[in-house]
């Protein structure tokens, strides 16, 4: 009876957290993203220092992937606050995204197609030249 009830549980659990990732992964566009921004969103850039150097949307706060749970701390001001997550196309944004609404954010949202579709839809960058 034990295993059944914690079986049970084990496959809620992975359901809910199954349901967060495909909520993540399924986002904003770039101009809603942009939108966002431009009524006081924080926009985290969860790429790598190289690629951010490269080309990032303009007001795009570096976040990488691998430090987002160690530096929730700097985030926090943000938990109920709009944030849009973008990477380079929309793979890992989602994945921050389900660390992010796990830590109790209410109001993240991943870019769709990230920066590569950023860039593509014209929209303002800074870029290494």
């Amino acid at each position: 009876m034990k295993n059944k009830i914690l079986w049970v549980i084990t496959a809620v659990l992975g359901l809910m957290v199954a349901m967060q990732q495909l909520q993540a992964s399924q986002g904003v566009d770039v101009k809603t993203a942009q939108s966002m921004v431009s009524q006081g969103a924080l926009l985290l850039d969860v790429r790598e220092p190289s690629e951010y150097a490269a080309v990032h949307a303009v007001n795009a706060k570096l976040l990488p992937l691998g430090q987002v749970e160690s530096r929730l701390q700097e985030l926090a001001a943000f938990k109920d606050q709009p944030v849009a997550v973008i990477c380079r196309s929309g793979r890992r944004s989602a994945q921050a995204v389900a660390m992010l609404q796990e830590a109790g954010f209410t109001q993240v949202v991943n870019v769709q197609g990230g920066t590569s579709a950023w860039v593509e839809a014209g929209l303002d960058v800074v870029a290494q030249r």
